[in-house]
């Protein structure tokens, strides 16, 4: 029995139980506190996160998890990289400078934003290029230093390794990381020394990075990195830390010199575990035992993870086992203690940050002193859980009737793209490089407050319906005095795209303060996927239909795709993805139908997330692609070959599956490009996409208004990859986030666009 076991945390939520972190930022942002309050509150909210985790009884707890937007961002700046089009003059980046690379201003756009891993958390991609790094501040360093003296918690760094720093940056080509690693190692050393000179005892070095595959030549950056830092702060006890899968191979991190590696226990298919087995575990080195799950937020099974810990205590040595969750908890909930209105069977089966807390300590506790120590806590996690998984709903007859009906239906669509493209311009007959937007429009305090009055039951159905198509008229008024060819209706009746889905079918529920941070203050509150899905009633077809009635231009249905009503959802863990991914397709098929048979013959199933749930080992990704296609096509597949399918994708690479997208067969698709800066044209370039397509001409989460002239750069430098009868003009994304005032300046820019491009392709079309 290991004497010493300890816990440990790799990350904590930043934004705080009643969210109370967006809301200072948001407040800081519209003008309505000064740098100096903000400042103070977030201090607070960073000394409450401390707190929580001391009371809770954890053993070594992280400190520099904190950050005002972003953590890779936050190294960015650290290290004085900031591009040129910010003006930076050299030291500590002011938040003016700091909130400008996360968001735009009047003079430079902001840097590119980008998911992190497979997760629904959005970092901003730092641009190197030929800056020399220099450490303009040590912010690991103050935040242990605020932790130990408000606190009095010895607390444990986290740093963004430098390797997986550089695989998420931009500016230099592949080749030569070697060389720009050379160029950062004396910033890592000063920064780790400093650490060591204050008396850190752990640092957390985050390389989440080597889950993706280890080659010949990143085994090699690896070790040229490690050995490096250890031959500076040979005192320093390094825990490389992993997770979101298995580290691969696992034998070359054992060789590196650090004094602690932390695996993945969850999300690894049992790789990781197989692999100490079979090598076996150094003496001297600690695991870091990432045994409950990180991103889920379902109660763990105790006698699973008090066997996992018990097989994995007989393999390391004496004292050398730390138990902690697969990865940060900034990717679930704070807690599950305000979830009042969800029945008790349900509720008493998750876990959101601060259970998980809870389920380490007594984890430990059992582990140390026997299930008998652990009492009343331990059987009455098996008793929850036994009840959860005994409801009738989460096994129903005519779900699973509809899935072994699935090999009978058709999963793809005839005829042709090519033959369908003829017919549904004669049907359409829309000009040269049509214009439309992603769906949503602004969310004003006014639609917010409307709806919120109308849950609380202060606002009929009757004036509130009345209140949605007043916004919708007006959306659709301003679309057509803008010179749009083709429209939405807004969305305003919607909180969030999967909520909104979630809340008309079966198989879900929803938390009251179940909020995860997306990007910056961008917090969502993701459904949650408790038993099998199923359709009810039509959920989109009257508002779609009420705004078709008000125009004679087309008017686009909206509705969120099977795979990422998924994958920004919390599932169910009893079941496949892609079993859960069948369900829900099968469910948004009726919806699709529903809206043909209405009138509603341009539907758009946005799959912004589709990219997210790729697998990050390669090996396993074109099983992912297979089941994420079909699902998509099973939902949209039984329409006529004149109703036009749209479907839209953002904030990732999607280099690597333009197949894939292709596959999907939707008529027309619109990604997310404005922030990449146009490195996505290039697969275009180097391929032939033979569908429509809308490459996003300028960025929607910037509030800054791109003139003309910006975007006519975006949509020539497309041209050239793509035939201007395929392309189509649109903004990145829906426009929920912006104003009235930004959103019509924008697009009056971007129809004005489309008009200069549309004169100059005719005039070199035979």
């Amino acid at each position: 029995m290991t004497i010493n076991t300890r816990t440990s945390n790799l990350g904590y939520p930043r934004i705080g139980a009643n969210r109370e972190w967006k809301k200072a930022l948001e407040a800081y942002w519209a003008g309505r506190i000064g740098e100096e309050q903000l400042r103070a509150e977030m201090e607070r909210y960073q000394l409450g996160n401390l707190r929580k985790q001391q009371e809770a009884g954890i053993d070594l707890i992280p400190v520099g998890d904190f950050t005002y937007y972003d953590h890779m961002l936050d190294t960015a700046v650290m290290f004085g990289i900031v591009p040129q089009r910010y003006r930076y003059e050299g030291g500590p980046a002011g938040l003016d400078l700091y909130f400008a690379m996360a968001r735009g201003n009047s003079r430079a756009a902001a840097c590119e934003m980008t998911k992190w891993f497979n997760t629904n958390y959005h970092y901003i991609v730092p641009e190197i290029g030929d800056i020399k790094p220099v450490l303009t501040e040590n912010k690991p360093l103050a935040a242990y230093r605020f932790a130990k003296s408000q606190a009095g918690i010895d607390g444990k760094p986290v740093v963004i390794g430098l390797y997986t720093f550089l695989k998420l940056s931009k500016g230099f080509a592949l080749s030569e990381i070697r060389s720009v690693a050379e160029r950062f190692l004396p910033v890592y050393v000063q920064l780790l020394q400093e650490l060591e000179r204050e008396g850190a005892a752990w640092v957390q070095i985050d390389e989440p990075a080597v889950v993706t595959g280890l080659g010949k030549e990143d085994i090699e950056l690896l070790g040229y990195i490690f050995d490096a830092l250890h031959s500076a702060v040979p005192g320093l006890s390094i825990m490389l830390q992993t997770y979101f899968e298995s580290a691969e191979p696992l034998e070359a991190l054992l060789k590196l010199p650090v004094q602690g590696v932390g695996l993945d226990f969850v999300h690894d298919g049992g790789a990781n575990l197989e692999a100490i087995e079979r090598l076996g575990w150094p003496e001297d080195k600690t695991l870091g035992a990432g045994v409950i799950d990180g991103r889920g937020i379902w109660r763990c099974d105790p006698e699973d993870k008090l066997a996992l810990a018990e097989r994995l205590e007989r393999l390391v040595p004496e004292d050398k086992l730390i138990l902690q969750p697969s990865s940060s908890l900034l990717h679930v909930p704070v807690t599950v203690r305000s979830e009042e209105r969800l029945k008790p069977e349900v509720r008493n089966a998750l876990a959101f940050a601060d259970e998980k807390l809870a389920e380490l300590t007594l984890l430990k506790r059992a582990l140390l002193e026997g299930r008998e120590a652990a009492g009343t806590q331990w059987t009455g996690a098996k008793a929850a859980l036994d009840a959860f998984r005994k409801l009738p709903e989460r096994s129903r007859a005519d779900v699973a009737g509809l899935e072994r009906g699935l090999a009978e239906l058709p999963d793809h669509r005839s005829p042709g793209y090519t033959e369908r493209a003829k017919r549904q311009q004669d049907k359409w007959r829309l000009p040269l490089l049509p214009t439309t937007t992603i769906g949503s429009f602004p969310q004003t305090p006014e639609v917010r407050q409307a709806r919120l009055k109308w849950r609380k039951g202060e606002l009929s159905q009757e004036r509130y319906d009345e209140f949605i198509r007043l916004q919708i008229a007006d959306a659709i008024a301003l679309q057509e005095k803008i010179g749009l060819d083709v429209l939405v209706h807004g969305e305003f009746e919607r909180t969030d795209m999967v909520e909104f889905f979630g809340e008309k079918l079966d198989g879900f529920l929803f938390t009251q303060n179940g909020w995860v941070q997306s990007y910056g203050s961008r917090c969502v509150k993701p459904p949650v996927i408790y038993a099998d899905v199923a359709f009810t009633e039509p959920m989109t077809v009257k508002e779609s239909v009420y705004a078709q009635s008000l125009t004679k231009l087309p008017v686009k249905g909206m509705l969120t795709g099977p795979v990422t009503i998924l994958n920004w959802s919390f599932v169910r863990d009893d079941l496949s993805r892609e079993r859960v991914a069948y369900q829900i397709a099968l469910a948004l098929r009726q919806e699709v139908l529903a809206l043909e048979s209405a009138g509603v013959e341009m539907i758009q199933v946005d799959e912004p997330a589709a990219r997210e749930g790729l697998p990050l080992k390669e090996k396993d990704r074109t099983h992912y692609l297979d089941w994420a296609v079909r699902a998509f096509r099973i939902s949209t597949s039984l329409v006529r070959d004149t109703t036009q399918i749209h479907t839209h994708m953002c904030y990732c690479e999607f280099s690597d599956m333009i197949d894939a997208i292709s596959d999907m067969d939707a008529d027309v698709i619109s990604i997310e490009t404005s922030r990449s800066h146009g490195e996505l044209i290039a697969s275009f370039e180097e391929m032939r996409y033979d569908k429509g397509l809308g490459l996003g001409v300028y960025d929607i989460h910037s509030p800054r208004v791109p003139s003309v002239e910006e975007m006519e750069t975006g949509i020539n430098r497309a041209l050239r990859a793509l035939h201007p009868e395929q392309f189509w003009i649109n903004p990145d994304c829906g426009l929920k986030t912006r104003g009235w005032s930004e959103t019509e300046a924008s697009l009056r820019n971007m129809v004005a666009a489309a008009e200069d491009a549309r004169k100059k392709a005719r005039a070199i079309q035979p």
